[in-house]
């Protein structure tokens, strides 16, 4: 026994060895050392082609994909005896699984993107912000609603998080100085250590570095300390233009610092925009000397801009006009050098108020290619900036697949040949096709379906029964009509059918539309007799008031509507949305609901996710449902197919169509609930499931996405792995 123990206990320790890379940066944990560095040196050799991927927000949790974590369980590794190792270990396994610098849909695409690139082995480095205070935490009283709540979080503790060090000093971490101008020009400096999330591959064998440029040092100024704090802090313009400032100032004294050779940087939307303002006001001082300043044309101007333009690929996000930047001049004078600002006011006018710099229109303008986030959003994009319009093309997004289906339905995908290397090829669930009328199949999905819905529903019992006890327990007011009834009461049942809702509350989502007429809604469940579960969950930004009061309709109808239906629909509010209640409910839910105000939704990925699970969608006809819907083989639309002009984009109450889409969702949903519940028509409700799997897993994958983009990239990839990516590009185009 000892011999086999010390042997166990060898192999083990090897392969511990062979997860420890060393670099004048740092020892990181997860990957060998040839892989470190192999991706180090596609990163950093002047011969190499790689691209930089900007993005405000990044979200990557580790509970819900963790490869490091996974390897160490499967080979049942829990400590060792190398002291450095073994704290490694005990991070992995017992440390905090969040990382809260994202807000919303942006950032877990950013963060599902960079798993794509790991898996595909793409050259590519992602630059973000960290922000000390997250995003925030939310509370949510009956009475007064969402409540923002600071989040603390120990980004030392955290796994897979590693404060660069200076190579020249190694015991100090690396800084970065960053200038930032008064109204005299005169400079002040802010300071910024970096830290890096290795982005780790299912394989281990490559992974994605994300920097994260981290101000709250006592070196910076205060009014730049407090910008590294919350996410999307608003609570001035001036200090939304500090921390976009901050993303973009601090790309290319990184670039530098760190020697990426990319030639290639992608904006993620245009919050990191002002990187390009590095890249013209390095192109003019080496072009005119360091005098450029005093002997500056506007014609320098505009063919530096021309030139650094080959640089950049911008992805368009929104037509919310909300969620483009446009910020003050005077404002910016107190920010940005006298140069930048006349740069800006050549490049970045913004035609409807002229004392505005309109940063969406800068990058619009300032790039070798601009994609939407789907066709339909392309369309609309044309719309928006017509003088574009010819540049504009579409990449439908897509979700990582590895990250959002469930344990229980990988399992099922395992055990079928036809989904063979499924994890690293997405494009094998075509296959699924030839599994419709395979019983085993119904029955395993089916199986695993109920699993998923089990735990869910679980996870809804438990947090209402802690929120009726909350109510003796703390100044709380429980979010939920259904903790202020007896516990016996409180039960949903896993076998009811369960619709949910999860994504940002904002206005043009309109979370509430289903609501609008609880007595006709009540009828359609009384009449049926057929009960229903409505599963809510997400944050409104603390600064939208308009959005808060969505989530507040939300608390307020409950009551009535479980009244009206004799019980038999349940509407709950899960708070503290995050991405590990994001699997959960994109996996165990019956339906998932998206009910935008078309063409406002630019893509929506959350009914990717559900998708990935073979979950059909009841949606608006908006962003990435256009292209998913497969005319009605995949769930159902409802709601108006307004005509893609200027009037639908407003946002006024008054034009947000609550009856007429209201009322086209109470006239589909009897439908609904009859192929669920109703054994004759069942078949066709399971046939949407598997028509999921085959049609849309294949397409809404960012394997297929990141494909699209190394177009726009023209990076140089080794034959395997343009092989590879060839393959995925092969599945689907999204402009056509």
């Amino acid at each position: 026994m000892q011999n086999k123990y010390h042997e166990t206990l060898t192999d083990q320790e090897t392969l511990l060895n062979n997860m420890l890379a060393q670099s004048p940066f740092g020892n990181f944990f997860g990957i060998s050392q040839k892989v470190f560095d192999q991706v180090w040196s596609g990163l950093t050799d002047a011969e190499s082609n790689s691209a930089i991927y900007v993005s405000m927000e990044i979200g990557a949790d580790l509970d819900v994909f963790n490869p490091v974590k996974s390897y160490l369980q499967q080979k049942e590794i829990t400590d060792s005896n190398r002291p450095a190792l073994s704290t490694f270990i005990h991070k992995y396994l017992e440390g905090p699984s969040k990382i809260p610098n994202y807000g919303g849909g942006l950032g877990i695409l950013a963060g599902d993107t960079l798993k794509s690139f790991a898996a595909c082995k793409m050259p590519v480095a992602a630059i973000s912000l960290m922000f000390r205070k997250g995003y925030f935490s939310q509370l949510v009283d009956s009475r007064i609603g969402q409540i923002s709540w600071a989040m603390d979080w120990a980004p030392e503790d955290t796994p897979s998080l590693y404060l660069l060090k200076n190579p020249t000093y190694p015991d100090k971490p690396l800084f970065l100085e960053i200038p930032f101008f008064d109204e005299n020009d005169n400079t002040v400096m802010a300071y910024a250590q970096v830290w890096m999330k290795l982005e780790i591959n299912e394989n281990l064998d490559f992974f994605v570095p994300e920097f994260l440029l981290d101000f709250s040092l006592p070196e910076s100024p205060e009014w730049i300390r407090n910008a590294s704090n919350h996410l999307y802090d608003s609570s001035s313009e001036r200090m939304k233009a500090i921390q976009r400032r901050m993303l973009g100032a601090g790309v290319m004294p990184l670039k530098d610092i760190l020697g990426l050779s990319a030639k290639t940087i992608h904006l993620n939307e245009q919050h990191g925009v002002v990187a390009v303002l590095n890249l013209i006001a390095e192109y003019l001082l080496n072009k005119l000397g360091p005098t450029y300043q005093s002997t500056l044309k506007n014609s320098d101007i505009h063919e530096a801009a021309q030139a650094v333009a080959h640089n950049i690929v911008y992805t368009i996000h929104t037509p919310v006009k909300a969620g483009h930047d446009r910020f003050n001049k005077s404002l910016y004078a107190g920010l940005s050098h006298t140069v930048c600002r006349r740069i800006l006011g050549l490049l970045a006018g913004d035609k409807e108020n002229p004392s505005l710099y309109n940063f969406t229109e800068f990058a619009m303008q300032l790039n070798r290619a601009v994609n939407s986030v789907s066709r339909l959003h392309r369309d609309v994009t044309k719309k928006q900036f017509p003088q574009f319009a010819e540049k504009i093309t579409a990449i439908t997004n897509g979700v990582h697949h590895l990250t959002w289906i469930s344990d229980a339905k990988a399992e099922v995908f395992d055990s079928f040949p036809e989904f063979k290397d499924w994890r690293q090829n997405p494009a094998v669930f075509v296959n699924a096709e030839t599994l419709l009328a395979n019983k085993k199949f119904h029955t395993y999905l089916e199986q695993a379906w109920q699993q998923d819905t089990e735990t869910l529903i679980h996870y809804v019992n438990q947090m209402l029964i802690l929120h009726r006890h909350q109510i003796e327990e703390t100044w709380i007011d429980p979010p939920n009509f259904l903790s202020h009834l007896h516990e016996e009461d409180i039960p949903l049942m896993p076998t009811v059918f369960t619709i949910g809702f999860a994504r940002r509350f904002s206005t043009y989502k309109r979370a509430d539309l289903i609501f609008d007429d609880i007595k006709e809604l009540a009828g359609i469940i009384t009449e049926l007799d057929y009960p229903v579960n409505f599963l809510f969950a997400g944050k409104a930004h603390p600064a939208d008031e308009p959005g808060k009061s969505l989530i507040k309709i939300i608390l307020d109808v409950q009551e009535e509507l479980y009244e009206r239906s004799n019980g038999l629909a349940k509407l709950v509010f899960i708070p503290n949305y995050d991405m590990a209640i994001a699997k959960m409910m994109t996996s165990g839910v019956h339906a998932w609901l998206n009910s935008p105000k078309r063409p406002l939704e630019a893509s929506g990925t959350s009914g990717m996710k559900v998708a990935m699970n073979g979950i059909p969608n009841i949606s608006i006809l908006d962003g990435w449902w256009m292209e998913g819907y497969h005319e009605g083989k995949t769930g159902w639309k409802f709601g108006l197919d307004t005509p893609i002009d200027t009037e639908p984009l407003s946002e006024e109450p008054s034009a947000l169509l609550y009856e007429e889409d209201s009322d086209s969702f109470y006239e589909l949903f009897p439908q609904v609930l009859k192929e669920f519940y109703d054994p004759k028509l069942r078949a066709q409700y399971l046939d949407k499931c598997i028509n999921n799997i085959f049609l849309n897993i294949p397409i809404f994958n960012t394997h297929r996405m990141i494909a699209e983009y190394s177009r726009n990239y023209g990076l140089n990839l080794s034959s395997q792995v343009s092989k590879r990516i060839k393959g995925f590009q092969k599945l689907y185009k999204s402009e056509i």
